[in-house]
């Protein structure tokens, strides 16, 4: 998403979505809670701290939500 003349991600933000890349199904959406748990074990973020992420990843179109489910942006 970078490519396009967009600043890129602070590290924890890129650590967190390759975190969830990892983890997460990539043609399906998985639940916020799911999102905490895969940040919880892989990055050691708190609820709290996983929403800012989650919410910089949705606001920059790296994630999407879709009736409260959350899925992974296309590459």
């Amino acid at each position: 998403m970078a490519s396009n003349g967009e600043p890129s991600l602070p590290p924890l933000a890129q650590e967190a979505l390759d975190a969830l890349i990892a983890a997460a199904p990539h043609d399906d959406s998985f639940s916020y809670e799911r999102a905490y748990t895969i940040l919880a074990e892989a990055e050691d973020l708190s609820q709290p701290a996983a929403d800012d992420i989650l919410e910089r990843l949705l606001s920059r179109g790296f994630l999407y939500e879709v009736e409260g489910e959350l899925r992974l942006t296309e590459p």
